[in-house]
């Protein structure tokens, strides 16, 4: 393209100006949604409440939790951004909602109808400062999928013809972030009360939340992280992570290279190319234990939709993994890192005093409530013990513990564990069971011992 056609084509940007979106940043339709959904809750509670001193009463409270919770998450699924990712947020807390809450929560579809293609061009033409034509040769209207703060859309490059995956955040979503984080706060104080002494730090909960959706709202935040994680993969020709194209990437924008691919869930199109599912969990094994134990630096979002098998004819005698999505990605801080060492060292040996030490420097143990943690830690141990020697552990094995772990995690007060930590145990236990589901022969756990070895072997100072 010429300066002369740029130049004519140049007003296209001013004519597709976004909308102010006044109403949404000012928190009152926010607000309201969720004051009417606490209503129709709170007088579900009133009528069911004075029925639960009846015969069956036991199991009537929780089945009327959890009729309130998916209410709640259908309410924050429909106001989308900031609500949908609170409730995404909740569905990892065992050590804040009982089961039914969560299940909730975690069945919360973060999928909504697309934004305009207007709105969606005037967005890009804005953070770009460029027509879309001066940018993509191509541009397809419907998206590859619409989330609760983003959507992608197919296109090729104008410079190379290159076909690449363009994610736009929603040009509300700045506007109205200081309105939703002020009520979401409204709604953990509501949600969460205090209980006292061994209670939970709502603040430090909201402050995870906020922070951590900071970081997914940053998507030069996001390029930088999949740029340093593909660099750190780099050795493994079994890996892709998508090129992030930074001349085009913006704060709100992000132009990654389109790679063809299989869904890694989709087990009937695997087989029909012949892709040996065994290959595959190696090498997720392999990238997930460099990143979690080696690098520090892991993507956090291991589920179906972010994973895939590239499409391509040596598929069926060297399959390639594609990682996606790096908006949930975490670096370890170097403290916590020292003190999940710590610990591990003190599981291997049974140290329960060890380990709780490492639990209170770290502030996973409210004020009065040691002696109830150590009884929990305790058992926990005891259940370690009994399967044997914890390296040489199958993949089922390690489910069954992560679901005793979530167990006391739940029934135990006065723990708070930081959101960083839960997200690296979700990692793992998402590749377990991952694994246990597409081929149980393969053992990830020999896999991963190697990489967990090597972490546990640095220096802890």
């Amino acid at each position: 393209m010429n300066e002369h056609d740029a130049a004519t084509r140049a007003p296209i940007a001013l004519r597709r100006a976004a909308p102010s979106f006044a109403l949404r940043a000012s928190g009152l339709p926010q607000a309201a949604q969720l004051l009417a959904c606490a209503l129709a809750m709170a007088a579900r509670e009133t009528i069911g409440r004075p029925f639960d001193g009846l015969p069956g009463g036991a199991e009537r409270r929780p089945r009327r939790r959890s009729a309130m919770a998916r209410r709640l998450a259908r309410t924050l699924g429909d106001l989308k951004g900031p609500f949908a990712k609170a409730g995404q947020f909740a569905a990892l807390r065992y050590d804040v909602f009982p089961p039914e809450v969560r299940a909730a929560f975690a069945a919360l579809q973060d999928r909504v109808p697309p934004r305009s293609f207007d709105e969606i061009v005037a967005l890009v033409e804005s953070e770009l400062g460029a027509p879309l034509e001066a940018c993509f040769d191509t541009f397809e209207p419907t998206p590859l999928g619409a989330a609760s703060v983003a959507q992608v859309h197919r296109a090729r490059l104008a410079s190379t013809g290159e076909p690449v995956a363009v994610k736009v955040q929603y040009g509300w979503l700045a506007r109205s972030l200081p309105a939703d984080l002020a009520v979401a706060r409204w709604l953990l104080r509501a949600l969460v009360p205090r209980r006292g002494a061994g209670g939970l730090d709502r603040e430090r909960l909201f402050a995870e939340f906020a922070a951590g959706l900071a970081e997914e709202l940053d998507f030069e935040r996001e390029a930088r992280v999949a740029t340093e994680i593909a660099a750190n993969l780099a050795h493994d020709p079994q890996v892709v992570v998508p090129r992030v194209h930074h001349a085009l990437s913006t704060r709100r924008v992000l132009v990654m290279s389109w790679v063809p691919a299989i869904p890694i869930g989709d087990r009937a199109a695997l087989s029909a190319r012949g892709v040996p599912v065994a290959d595959v969990l190696a090498t997720l094994a392999r990238a997930y234990a460099k990143q979690v134990f080696v690098d520090g630096l892991f993507h956090a979002d291991p589920h179906p939709g972010n994973l895939f098998v590239v499409d391509e004819p040596d598929a069926s005698v060297r399959p390639r993994v594609l990682f996606i999505d790096f908006g949930l990605s975490k670096h370890l801080d170097p403290t916590l890192r020292r003190e999940l060492r710590l610990g591990m060292h003190a599981l291997l040996k049974r140290d329960v005093e060890g380990f709780l030490d490492g639990m209170d420097r770290m502030g996973m143990i409210a004020p009065g409530a040691r002696d109830g943690v150590r009884a929990a830690v305790a058992a926990m141990f005891e259940r370690i013990a009994g399967e044997g020697q914890l390296l040489g552990l199958g993949g089922g094995q390690v489910l069954a513990l992560k679901d005793h772990a979530k167990r006391l995690l739940e029934e135990t007060p006065g723990l708070q564990l930081p959101n960083e930590l839960l997200l690296y145990a979700k990692t793992l236990s998402y590749l377990f069971a991952l694994g246990e589901a597409l081929d149980p022969s393969v053992d990830l756990m020999k896999l991963t011992v190697p990489y967990l070895l090597r972490f546990l072997a640095e220096r802890s100072e």
